[in-house]
């Protein structure tokens, strides 16, 4: 009498093997789990805790959407939470989003006004002479006023 395969041993393929070859044996799942650790027999050798966590991603809930009202009062909050003596890690946690969330939405809130940007810089310009010319003139008065004091005049 013939004994039967074994469940956990090996299983016959269950599709159709093509004509003039046998069916090929392929061993079962917990018979690769088996197998030496440092052995590697080309099997899926993933460990169980490595399977959740890719499980867990594939399950993972639909994402946020933000409105820029709402990215604007998690940055105020993480910022408040910041000075407050908190680490950033600790703060974005709080805040229900990730670090590299934080660094994209403060990048994006960033004001990049190009035009604006000349205009400020044409009215620094215009008051760095004003402020040259008053401190040049008041110089000048200094300057005669100790002259005139010492009899140099």
């Amino acid at each position: 009498m013939a004994n039967p395969p074994d469940a956990e041993s090996v299983e016959t393929a269950t599709e159709p093997a093509p004509s003039g070859t046998e069916t090929k044996k392929k061993s079962s799942p917990s018979r690769e789990a088996k197998a030496a650790p440092g052995r590697k027999n080309g099997a899926n050798t993933a460990s169980p805790a490595k399977e959740a966590t890719a499980t867990a991603a594939a399950v993972r809930s639909p994402r946020k959407v933000y409105s820029g009202k709402e990215r604007a009062q998690k940055l105020a909050q993480i910022e408040t939470s910041i000075s407050g003596s908190a680490t950033l890690k600790s703060a974005v946690k709080q805040a229900g989003i990730s670090e590299q969330t934080y660094y994209h939405w403060k990048k994006a809130a960033a004001p990049t006004s190009d035009g604006d940007d000349l205009k400020d810089l044409l009215a620094l310009e215009q008051e760095n002479k004003r402020l040259k010319s008053l401190l040049a003139e008041r110089l000048r008065r200094e300057n005669a006023e100790l002259k005139t004091k010492l009899g140099l005049q």
